[in-house]
């Protein structure tokens, strides 16, 4: 069996072990009764031993043991039990007792409290009525505070003071939760909804008037701040012209001159703007119907709801400005569209400053960057379609100015840059087709006649404005000009392209752009100018006085070109010694040879007519001519009327050069006289002629010293080299000289040994004249003339 109680277990003693087996199983069978162990094993023993009786048996014996100790235990508690019993009857007596008292003393309380009982339940209905007038009084008081607060939020409403409307009702809920009334709380949960909505109404309604004026005042603001950008601008202009002038003049050494530098305060120009004068800048630029809004909207707490109102709205406006109108040219909208934009990112600029988180910056860097593709996108297809340098000009600097403008407030404007740059060869392929156009109309237009001044302005403009002058003397008026109309012409064309080429570069984000101006300042004078005046000189002009005018002129460009690489550096702020360091060549070389060229042509074909009078000279002379034959008189009366005619047009160093160039001429035609198959022989005579003919030229190159230089004449004299070295062999008692290299190099270096061997086969003495033969058979033979067929062998030989 078992049981819910822990028993304490019987072990049997040792000293039964030589009982007989029957008490053993009966000590084996109450131990394990009583220790609630399984029976199961003494039932099956005793059933296969067939005695159940033993068990039965077993079992009453100890069921008749445990009997007699109930007995004793029973015995023991019972005399306990009766002592209870009786406890419990004396306590129920005093009870009784007990409760007798209580009801007399509970008789005695109620005949003394009735009577007070009485007056606290008075009292009592007393203090309750008095707390209900208290109560009421207190309603009463609320419900007058709340009719005040409704007056006041009703005055304000009235007044348009919506913020304190807000408030007044903001104190009417959190102050007074609970409304004594029910028709004023039915009232009032009805009112203050509608009046929020009311208010929020006016505010937006101020709010969309405020939208469509700021349009209006955008447009006008960035119009405003572009001017004052463009004033700044020129007053940077004005100082710069200034300090180049104080260079110009400390180049010129003028040491005793100081020079001061003002700049003016561009605080005010800038308070116009940012409103940084404690208004609220630009007349019209006022954000107080904005901020009024977006601090109601705080106030209903619709905050995040009226930024997303306003950032969509203010975006549709940026989109809308983009339109570009299809009717109107974007020459004359241009500033317009381009206002509008700035004018836009100045107020974004100022609600993000002062908006207290109305925008964020994100947000205005979004718009600015959608600002910048789509004005790159309209800058990019305008600067397509446009075929004027001119529109292009002004359509960069607007840019560059509103560039300029928006970067003050901290936009970036390189995309802007990058698009202008991106054009820059565009504008400058436009410019040069202008500037071909106007040099091709100013070369047809001139008759290449000096010009004529009568005034000093005019000296100003067409002279000293291109520093072409020879001279810093103002010279006597009425003044003739050694150039044609052409020159102040070209110069003023090169100039405004300098000019142009430099604004367009200018504020284009690129600090130093010499390097580029002058590239495109070469392409004009090396590709426009020099290639008009060579189409001039090669089809245009006729006459020597054209073709003289026309070379006077590039003496004078060659001047001016250094004034435009000047001019350009000082506009793109280079020291001048840096480009007079780097001089380089003249630009309009080829048009200045080619017009010396054919002014040399044109005379020499002059001189031609003359020299054809030497078929008049006696090859065969007995005598040399005394004063010379008669074309080298003629040719020379022909120079000296040259010469006192182009001194007066003609630079000196030209003028040498064509002389020289002629003179090597007439060298070319006496050489080429001798030469000539029609001259089949000559004396020592005519050779003594031509040494005289020579030595008149030489006198006339030496006359010129006086004009030109001693050095210069000098050089004049070498175009008669050939001629004077031809004759000098022709007449030298040793003509095989010719022969030593020492010799040759340092007398007849400007020979060719050719033309000496035929010239000298053709040199004939007196004694070789016809029939002179007969009479001179056996004579001994002249040394010279041995000399000169010792030449003759000796050079075929070499050849």
């Amino acid at each position: 069996m078992n049981s819910t109680k822990s028993r304490r277990k019987i072990v049997p003693s040792a000293s039964d072990n030589g009982d007989t087996a029957e008490k053993q199983d009966l000590l084996l069978l109450s131990s394990a009764i009583c220790n609630g162990e399984d029976l199961g094993s003494f039932v099956r023993k005793v059933f296969a031993s067939g005695k159940p009786e033993t068990l039965l048996q077993h079992l009453k014996h100890f069921s008749k043991s445990k009997e007699s100790e109930i007995e004793d235990v029973c015995r023991a508690h019972y005399q306990d039990f009766i002592m209870a019993v009786d406890d419990l009857r004396s306590l129920l007596s005093d009870v009784d007792s007990l409760k007798s008292s209580l009801s007399n003393s509970n008789s005695k309380l109620q005949n003394v409290a009735v009577p007070l009982l009485t007056s606290l339940d008075a009292f009592v209905e007393a203090k309750t009525k008095c707390s209900n007038i208290a109560l009421a009084i207190n309603s009463l008081n609320t419900c007058v505070q709340i009719m005040e607060l409704c007056a006041r939020a009703n005055f304000h409403l009235s007044e348009n003071n919506f913020y304190m409307a807000l408030k007044s009702l903001d104190s009417i809920e959190s102050n007074f939760h609970e409304t004594p009334s029910s028709t004023l709380k039915r009232m009032l949960e009805k009112q203050i909804p509608s009046i929020r909505v009311h208010i929020e109404r006016k505010v937006s309604k101020e709010f969309g008037d405020w939208l469509v004026e700021i349009r209006t005042v955008s447009r006008n603001l960035g119009q405003l701040a572009i001017g004052q950008a463009s004033a700044a601008r020129q007053r940077e202009e004005e100082l710069r012209i200034k300090q180049r002038q104080a260079e110009e003049q400390s180049r010129l050494s003028l040491r005793d001159c100081v020079y001061a530098l003002e700049e003016e305060d561009d605080d005010e120009i800038d308070g116009v703007v940012d409103g940084s004068n404690g208004g609220n800048g630009i007349s019209g630029f006022d954000l107080t119907p904005l901020y009024r809004a977006y601090h109601i909207h705080q106030t209903l707490g619709l905050q995040d709801r009226f930024k997303q109102y306003y950032f969509e709205n203010r975006k549709l406006q940026l989109t809308s400005d983009f339109q570009v109108s299809s009717m109107t040219p974007f020459l004359e909208s241009h500033q317009t569209f381009f206002a509008q934009i700035a004018g836009f990112f100045i107020v974004e600029d100022r609600v993000l400053r002062t908006g207290g988180g109305l925008i964020s910056k994100i947000e205005v860097e979004n718009l600015w960057d959608t600002a910048v593709s789509k004005m790159c996108s309209v800058l990019e297809d305008q600067f397509s379609r446009m075929q004027t340098a001119n529109h292009l000009l002004l359509i960069k600097d607007y840019v560059s100015l509103l560039g300029v403008t928006l970067r003050r407030f901290g936009y970036p404007i390189d995309a802007l840059l990058d698009v202008l740059s991106k054009h820059r060869d565009k504008y400058h392929e436009l410019l040069l087709s202008d500037c071909r156009k106007q040099v091709a109309e100013a070369l047809s237009a001139d008759k290449f006649e000096q010009m004529y001044m009568k005034k000093e302005y005019e000296y100003s403009m067409n002279v000293l404005s291109f520093q072409i002058q020879t001279s810093n003397i103002m010279p006597a008026f009425p003044y003739v000009a050694p150039f044609s109309s052409t020159v102040p012409d070209c110069c003023r064309i090169v100039r405004s392209f300098i000019e142009d080429s430099v604004s367009f570069m200018s504020y284009g984000g690129q600090l130093e752009f010499y390097d580029v101006v002058k590239k495109y300042l070469d392409r004009l004078l090396i590709e426009v100018l020099d290639g008009a005046l060579l189409k001039v000189i090669n089809g245009s002009l006729s006459g020597v006085t054209q073709a003289m005018q026309m070379a006077a002129n590039m003496a004078v460009f060659e001047r001016a070109c250094d004034f435009f690489f000047r001019h350009a550096a000082q506009l793109s702020g280079i020291p001048l010694r840096i480009v007079e360091r780097g001089r380089r060549q003249f630009p309009l070389i080829k048009a200045r040879d080619a017009a010396e060229e054919m002014l040399s042509g044109l005379l020499k074909q002059k001189v031609d007519g003359f020299l054809t009078l030497i078929e008049n000279v006696n090859w065969m002379a007995d005598e040399p001519p005394q004063g010379g034959n008669e074309y080298s008189n003629e040719v020379i009366i022909f120079l000296e009327t040259l010469v006192s005619t182009a001194q007066q047009v003609l630079p000196v160093q030209v003028l040498k050069r064509v002389l020289q160039e002629v003179l090597a001429h007439i060298s070319e035609m006496i050489v080429g006289a001798l030469l000539a198959e029609s001259v089949k022989r000559f004396n020592v005579n005519s050779i003594m002629g031509f040494d005289v003919d020579v030595r008149l030229l030489e006198a006339f190159a030496e006359s010129q010293s006086p004009l030109l230089s001693e050095a210069d004449a000098n050089q004049l004299k070498t175009g008669l080299l050939e001629s004077r070295q031809m004759v000098n062999l022709l007449l030298s008692n040793h003509p095989e000289n010719f022969l030593n290299p020492v010799i040759r190099e340092r007398s007849y270096y400007a020979l060719d040994y050719r033309k000496v061997v035929a010239i000298s086969e053709k040199l004939r003495d007196q004694s070789d004249r016809l029939f002179g033969s007969f009479g001179t058979r056996g004579a001994k033979q002249n040394p010279k003339k041995k000399s000169l067929d010792t030449l003759i062998k000796r050079l075929k030989e070499m050849n």
